[in-house]
Order: structure tokens, then C-alpha cells, then sequence
């Protein structure tokens, strides 16, 4: 088994938001590979930015029904629930303080292609200090 090491750790700081996502069944466009593994690198998309198809590196790293991190890389992470999500490029926190706000709504996307959606329910990082 291969695990996950845990981003807090790599990064040696906190995530920056944690969200509730869902992701797309292949009927609703999603993927046709089924769920990801732990340590999948997504973009992120503000739904404000559809029109714009503005990506952003912002990672998930998703929880278990328990709230911690699922480290076991063997195994596909649930269909909904909870990740850590984590700005990759440290020079982007500022613009993303000002545009991350409780009940905002994204998408996890592959490329062109949504394949979850996602909704901001607690600030860790981004909390305006």
C-alpha cells in the first residue's frame, strides 16, 4: 500500500479552505474513470469564472467520513464529502483571501471539463488576519 503524505506536512503550514464537493457521475459529464485516488491534482474553477474558463492550481486533499485525511493511495476516494484544499502558488493567496468566502461555489476541473462541484464551508489559511 502507498501513502499519502499529508500536504500540512509537506507545505508545513495549514490548508487554506476546506469545501464540500461532490463529484459528477459520467452521465453528468464527470469522469469515466471513476473517483480519483488521494493525492489527485485538480484545478480549480470559481463558478464566477464559467464564462472566463479561469483555472487555478488550488489542490484537493479529501477527508473520510471521520474528518481525517484518507492516506491509503489503493483506494478511491468517496463520491462526495470533504477535502482540504490548498493554493498551490503561494504568490496567488492575496487574490484568492479576497474571492474565498463561506457558501462560495467551484469546480474541481480537468482541463476544460468540470468533474465536481464544490462549496466553501470553513476559511483556515485565507481567513483575513
Amino acid at each position: 500500500m502507498e501513502n499519502h503524505i499529508a500536504y500540512e506536512k509537506v507545505r508545513n503550514r495549514e490548508c487554506d479552505f476546506i469545501v464540500e464537493y461532490r463529484f459528477f457521475s459520467p452521465e453528468e459529464g464527470g469522469r469515466k474513470t471513476g473517483n480519483p485516488i488521494q493525492g489527485y491534482r485538480s484545478d480549480f474553477m470559481y463558478s464566477d469564472d464559467e464564462n472566463l474558463k479561469k483555472l487555478w492550481m488550488i489542490w484537493p486533499e479529501f477527508l473520510d467520513h471521520e474528518n481525517n485525511i484518507i492516506l491509503d493511495k489503493s483506494i478511491r476516494v468517496p463520491t462526495s464529502g470533504k477535502a482540504k484544499m490548498w493554493v498551490i502558488n503561494e504568490a496567488n493567496h492575496e487574490l484568492h483571501k479576497s474571492r474565498i468566502k463561506m457558501g462560495l461555489k467551484g469546480f474541481f476541473m480537468e482541463g476544460p471539463h468540470k468533474v465536481a462541484e464544490c462549496e466553501v464551508i470553513r476559511i483556515v489559511n485565507l481567513s483575513l488576519k
